[in-house]
């Protein structure tokens, strides 16, 4: 039988670890940007390229579960944290696609001779690009809060612990799935057959 019992602590520091790249690229925005200067686009397209990697990630882990065949894990804590997780991640994209568009008119119109309708229009995305960079900054945020708690909640009772507990002592939250008991043996019956005749 597979020694599974450090499995749970590795789900735990995969979840930990990706929740940290979130985290990491969540302080690279706020850095990014103040109340009146926006990032340039050399640095928006790093933060997007970071963001798209990370929602491959997240994917990619899903996917490697979802396939494991291993009989005594049940990764279904595992996939609900990474599924979970994608809603806001995907939010943030969303939104930090939108300030990306924005940059770009930014970028596009930046040396156009002034007129009042282009002033104003060069205001409107700026306002906008805020706005996006604040609605990513939320949803980064809400990304790592979710794996690191899915993580915090996954549980790490070794299988054979966990076999030993009561039914209603054994945590919903393993990913340990306990060996599953032969059925004890039927005695087998045989059917009455008359010995054939032979004649005389």
């Amino acid at each position: 039988m597979t020694d599974r019992t450090g499995r749970a602590g590795l789900e735990k520091d995969e979840l930990y670890a990706l929740a940290k790249e979130f985290e990491q690229l969540r302080t690279e925005v706020v850095r990014s940007y103040t109340h009146s200067s926006l990032p340039d686009l050399a640095t928006a397209s790093h933060h997007l390229g970071t963001l798209t990697g990370l929602l491959k990630d997240l994917s990619d882990e899903v996917l490697l579960r979802a396939t494991d065949k291993d009989p005594g894990l049940a990764f279904g804590p595992v996939i609900d944290a990474y599924t979970s997780a994608s809603a806001p991640a995907g939010r943030a994209m969303n939104n930090y696609t939108g300030a990306f568009e924005q940059l770009g008119f930014l970028r596009r119109y930046a040396k156009a001779p002034g007129s009042a309708n282009l002033r104003d229009a060069r205001q409107s995305a700026f306002d906008v690009t805020q706005d996006r960079l604040e609605l990513t900054v939320d949803s980064l945020q809400e990304t790592f809060v979710t794996l690191r708690r899915a993580a915090d909640r996954i549980d790490s009772t070794p299988p054979r612990v966990l076999s030993a507990l009561s039914h209603p002592a054994r945590p919903t939250n393993s990913i340990y799935r306990l060996p599953v008991e032969p059925p004890a043996p039927v005695p087998v019956r045989l059917a009455y057959t008359s010995a054939p005749r032979h004649g005389r």
